[in-house]
């Protein structure tokens, strides 16, 4: 079937604006009313380009065989969408259909969004992440699952040298000690850098192996403080000792090239990796051993109330969150299945190991995003003092347990 839908990418603000007015009466106020509302046109705004584009576009051009309708699908930032959204809403007017954003955000403009408990309580139970609910309504619902499962390596190194995925802490450490005779290996483990969030990314890996999923939610909610001794003995008896085996902070585009060429024999990152390099099927992943859950997020979508066709926005909506569209979206790679009624062999191969991981564990919030603000730029900035400078670990919990404002 030819596709009907249009992908306008890197849409310009001032030009969603001028779309938007050019629209005319939209009913403002009124959910579902004014404007275009026989159209069988939908538009869906999401975060993804390029090869993400890709990946959902098939989802999409399902959904218009099956609804009978078309879709134009737009490439919209978060960051862009949370500036020019709120006066579009008070316009009474809306960029599109559908839209996928942050959840607190649509919770924060809960009046200006559609109510889709209908449609999400008949399949809540299958999904592992919550909808976002504000004044007594389901505002947003989730998608699909980005996730950071743990180490990645690359299955020809390890058989080249002979190495297995550890099952214990102890053959996690002999694992690293191994890696570092290896000649020709800089360092075991790569140690991506950016803004800061790679290494917060692996903090939190240890915090939820070593102190359970509880911790990492108290941390999160401030219910224990950075200095107590449940932290101190992570950071003490398992992160610290094993620092010296992890690389110096480097970009984390430049981590992953040289981890691929040999030079580091393990990288934390999140599945997007998997999209990142030459050879997929070679990629293997594993938890630190023990660990009963792994930080997951994902997308939100929405149904503006100023659409003038909110109701076929949801069946839209509705199709996206069922088995068979979320299946649909798990096969296209790049993203895992948010239903746990999916198997993972609906993944693509290279996906599916990371799927398979996700059964029995607990899927958590991101700890620094959560608290985010002024917490995360000291949170970042004190993981690279640790890495460089790892006996001052008492220092800096301390200095984390000040900044978050006990």
């Amino acid at each position: 079937m030819a596709r009907s839908w249009r992908w306008i990418a890197g849409l310009a603000l001032a030009a969603m604006l001028l779309a938007a007015c050019s629209q005319g009466g939209t009913g403002a106020g009124t959910e579902g009313s004014g404007g275009d509302q026989d159209s069988n046109q939908l538009t869906v705004i999401g975060p993804w380009s390029g090869a993400e584009m890709e990946q959902f576009l098939p989802v999409l051009e399902e959904a218009e065989r099956r609804l009978g309708i078309t879709i134009q699908y737009q490439t919209q930032r978060y960051e862009d969408l949370a500036q020019v959204l709120p006066a579009q809403f008070e316009a009474g007017q809306a960029p599109a259909d559908v839209i996928f954003m942050w959840d607190w955000w649509v919770k924060e403009h809960a009046q200006d969004a559609v109510d889709l408990k209908d449609i999400w309580e008949p399949e809540a139970g299958a999904f592992r992440m919550p909808a976002a609910e504000a004044g007594g309504q389901v505002v947003a619902v989730p998608y699909a699952l980005t996730v950071k499962p743990g180490f990645w390596y690359r299955k020809s190194f390890f058989a080249e040298h002979g190495l297995e995925v550890p099952a214990t802490w102890d053959e996690f450490v002999a694992l690293l000690q191994r890696l570092a005779e290896i000649e020709g290996v800089q360092a075991p483990v790569a140690s991506g850098d950016g803004t800061g969030w790679p290494l917060s990314d692996v903090v939190e890996h240890f915090l939820i192996a070593f102190g359970g999923p509880d911790l990492q939610r108290d941390l999160i909610e401030g219910r224990i403080a950075w200095t107590d001794p449940k932290v101190q003995e992570v950071f003490r008896d398992r992160l610290v000792p094993v620092l010296e085996y992890f690389s110096d902070p480097m970009d984390w585009t430049q981590a992953v090239d040289l981890w691929w060429q040999g030079e580091y024999g393990l990288y934390f990152m999140g599945n997007w990796l998997t999209g990142l390099v030459d050879d997929p099927s070679d990629l293997g992943v594993f938890p630190l051993p023990g660990a009963r859950g792994m930080v997951a997020a994902t997308d939100y979508v929405f149904v503006p109330r100023h659409s003038p066709r909110a109701e076929k926005a949801k069946q839209l909506v509705a199709f996206l969150i069922s088995r068979e569209g979320m299946e649909l979206r798990a096969r296209q790679g790049g993203k895992l299945s948010g239903r746990n009624d999916v198997p993972a062999e609906a993944h693509p191969a290279v996906d599916q190991e990371v799927a398979r991981l996700l059964e029995g564990a607990e899927l958590l919030p991101d700890l620094d995003d959560a608290i985010g603000g002024d917490w995360q730029r000291t949170f970042w900035d004190q993981l690279k003092l640790l890495w460089v400078e790892p006996g001052q670990w008492q220092g800096v919990l301390e200095r984390l347990e000040q900044e978050r404002g006990r």
